[in-house]
Formats: structure tokens, sequence, C-alpha cells
């Protein structure tokens, strides 16, 4: 006669871990299984049952259903093996801290831990264990702003961050560029949405379906937006947006930021500027663009619509481009908190 598994509980939220474990793409099939006997167990199942549709035998599923009545989910990981620790020494980790700083040879541009391990001769685990404890990652690279070649870098950055932190009165400080090259790309498979355990799914194959830019201006001091699509990046559409801006703004005295970019600086724009004299460019210092706060607005842009967005076609990607910027201004748009005040070390 079958026997009649003896019964299991659990709180909601650890039902709600467990059946995120069972659906996992990314746990180890160990814990997958787990996970899946103490389900079964909760919804009350026999044992013989139990075993049949796991595929383990009578003492497996007893061990983890002990386990989990013990000590709940942590009971279903791993116990801490015995044996002896692995050791190394100063030499060890000097060797291994010295490779890992070194330029890699042979064509290669970045240090794989193998690699590390196969030149010093140790296993890949201790050279884990040493690049973990000196807080090395010889993989990974980051960017950062370095010195500009600017001579006058001094007195542009004081002067925009004086804009930021001390606008004239009366005036209105604009940040505005160019976003380019965003591509339009469709999958060739419909979009697997979001369930429990999985993220959503796209196939690795698309299509393109062109490319667009977007120029932009931020309110420096209201946080609004104003946007447009164009198709490349020129005088003519820079000029179009700026006459864009003297409208919308009308009689107001203008301060706009924008960067070294050639068409910022085209003779037609001088030309149009000349008679414009409630508008001034100041422009950012070379290789200093994140000084134009208008750039911190099109990361949000990027993370928001851009990233894992799929258009079919360029206009289906520019309308949504401008949906957001409306849903922008109408709910989000306030003044970022600048607080780099032109002193080394605070930004």
């Amino acid at each position: 006669m079958a026997r009649i598994s003896q019964p299991i509980k659990a709180t909601e939220s650890e039902r709600s871990e467990l059946l995120s474990m069972s659906r996992s793409h990314k746990l180890d099939s160990r814990y997958v299984l787990r996970s899946r006997i103490i389900l079964y167990s909760l919804e009350g199942r026999r044992l013989d049952e139990i075993m049949e549709l796991v595929g383990c035998t009578r003492m497996v599923v007893n061990k983890w259903r002990n386990r989990f009545r013990a000590a709940g989910i942590e009971g279903l990981k791993d116990a801490a093996r015995s044996g002896k620790p692995a050791t190394f020494d100063a030499t060890d980790e000097a060797k291994v801290i010295q490779k890992a700083c070194e330029k890699p040879g042979q064509g290669y541009t970045n240090w794989s831990q193998r690699r590390i391990a196969e030149e010093v001769g140790m296993s890949q685990s201790k050279v884990n264990q040493i690049l973990k404890k000196a807080i090395l990652k010889p993989h990974k690279v980051e960017y950062w702003c370095g010195k500009s070649p600017d001579p006058e870098f001094d007195s542009k950055m004081m002067t925009i961050v004086g804009l930021y932190m001390n606008p004239p009165e009366n005036a209105i400080v604009l940040s505005v560029d160019e976003k380019s090259q965003m591509q339009a790309l469709d999958r060739s498979q419909p979009e697997l949405p979001l369930r429990s355990g999985a993220p959503r799914r796209q196939t690795a194959t698309y299509k393109r379906n062109g490319t667009l830019s977007l120029i932009a201006s931020l309110a420096v001091h209201s946080g609004e937006i104003i946007g447009k699509s164009i198709d490349s990046n020129n005088k003519d559409n820079f000029l179009s947006f700026l006459k864009r801006l003297d409208r919308t703004y009308r009689n107001a005295t203008l301060h706009i930021i924008v960067d070294n970019f050639s068409s910022h600086k085209h003779k037609d724009v001088k030309e149009w500027l000349s008679h414009k004299r409630k508008i001034k460019l100041h422009y950012t210092p070379t290789y200093s663009s994140w000084l134009n706060q208008v750039e911190i607005w099109f990361n949000m842009l990027s993370k928001d619509v851009l990233k894992g967005g799929i258009w079919k076609s360029t206009k289906q990607m520019a309308d949504q481009i401008m949906e957001y910027i409306n849903t922008y201004n109408q709910t989000r748009a306030k003044p970022f908190q600048w607080t780099y005040n032109g002193r080394k070390n605070d930004k």
C-alpha cells in the first residue's frame, strides 16, 4: 500500500520563492529539483507519486523534505563540505596581482581568470580567491572623465557651472545636444513576455529599420524637455532647432549650453546669432560634454525607451520618443540636483 506523505508547512513568502526557483533557468538544476520536491509535498501528493514525478529515490525525496522541515529554504542549499581549505601565501598573491595589473600579450586586450591561472601556474579557483581578496576585476573596464586638454577649461567650466548654480536674473538656461544613430531594431520573432522566474526574452536575431537622431533641449531650472527627431546631425537641423527655441521662449534671454560639435560652430549659425542679442551660446570645454546636463536626460531616455525597444520603422520609434517626452514633462520634469561646483573631487 502506498505511503501518504507527511504534511509540510510553508509561509506564503516561502511558497513564492519555491515557485520562482522551480521555474528558474539560471539556478543549478539540483536546486530546481529540490524546490519541485517541496512544492509537490505542499500540494499533498503521496511520497511514491513525488518520486515518480521528479525521478528520484525515496531516500533523496525524504532527505530534502526533512531538510526543509528543519530549516526552510536554507535547508535546500548544499551543506558546507569538509576538507582542508585552499591556502596561498604572500608570494602567490603578489604573482597574481602583478599579472592582473600588467597588460596582456599575445593579442589579448583583457585578462581572464583562466589565462592568469595558466600564466602563474595556479588553479583558477585560487586566482579567483586572490583577486576577490584584493578587490581586483581585470576583466572589467570602466570609463572616467579624464582631464580636458582645453587651455580655457577653467573659464568655460566656471561659466557653465555659474549658469547652473546662480543663473542671471530673468534668464533661461538651456542645455542642448543631439543623440545620434539610434537604431530602430525589430526582432525576427515576437518577444516572450515576463513571467515568474524569467525576464522578458527577445531573439538574438534582428532587422534594422533605419537610424534616427534626436535633438533636445533641457530647461535647466524647470526640467522641461523640448525634442525633435532629425535624420542627421548637421548645421541646418541645429539652426532650425535654435529658431524653434527662440520662438518658444520669445523675448526671453537665453543662455544655451552646447558641446564642440562642428555644426554648433558653423558660420551660418554664428551669422544668425549675431542678430540675436538675447541668445548666447556657451561651449563646453573639449572632451567635457559631461558638463552638459541634457546628457543626464539622454541616459534616462536610453534606460526608459531605447533599451530593449522594438520598432517596425523610424517613424514608430520617433512617435514613441515624442510620447515619452510629453509624459516626462507632465509627470517627472524637475531640475536635476547639480552638485559639481568646479572644485576637484567634487562632482
